[in-house]
């Protein structure tokens, strides 16, 4: 007889096939033509199941939409600890930020995980929830506010309002990047760096305490 360990494995693996199922239905046949019939064969589970698990069809997108979007908040979380923890002085700044963009471009902006949340933003956005209602939408640039609010507490940056600092540092970054370049993989093009580097040092002639 199985173990309630055994279970929960299963149930989990269960999820999560359910969950990766889903999404490369919903991407390559688009939600309205993805059924949950299709989804329930493509992982190997019955119907019933999947309904069990999500309800409705609509509240497995919005489940697919914030496992892909908890995964990229994860990727900033990482990259935040990895690059800006515990900078001595204001000199370790702009290669920190530097680090830390570059890090971005590879890991995120060029990751199957931000691809899928942008598709489904285009072509599914009319079954997600309002961009008020989604507890992701805006939880990279909060973390990054508040990383940006814990270097000025330590004198190294000067951020009255955090989370516009964050705004204005991803604008200057990233924003540029894309709209100049189109993509962003540091690891492959080497045009990226520069904008990255003049991003961050406009913010730094702004936000240097």
């Amino acid at each position: 007889m199985p173990t309630e360990k055994t279970l929960r494995a299963g149930s989990a693996q269960k999820r999560a096939a359910i969950l990766s199922s889903a999404r490369e239905l919903f991407l390559s046949d688009g939600f309205d033509r993805s059924s949950v019939d299709a989804v329930a064969a493509r992982a190997g589970v019955s119907k019933r199941t999947v309904y069990d698990y999500f309800g409705d069809k609509q509240t497995l997108l919005h489940a697919v939409f914030d496992e892909v979007g908890q995964s990229l908040l994860a990727t900033v979380r990482r990259t935040l600890d990895d690059t800006l923890d515990d900078l001595a002085d204001a000199s370790e700044l702009e290669p920190a930020l530097v680090a830390f963009s570059m890090r971005i471009t590879t890991d995120m902006l060029d990751s199957a995980e931000y691809t899928t949340l942008q598709r489904f933003v285009r072509t599914a956005s009319g079954h997600l929830p309002h961009p008020d209602d989604r507890a992701l939408t805006n939880a990279p640039e909060e973390a990054m506010g508040e990383r940006f609010a814990a270097l000025g507490e330590a004198g190294l940056l000067d951020v009255p309002d955090p989370r516009l600092a964050a705004d204005h540092f991803i604008a200057l970054t990233f924003g540029v990047t894309l709209s100049r370049l189109g993509s962003a993989n540091a690891a492959k093009d080497p045009r990226v760096r520069p904008f990255i580097v003049a991003g961050v040092r406009a913010f730094l002639r702004a936000y240097r305490a």
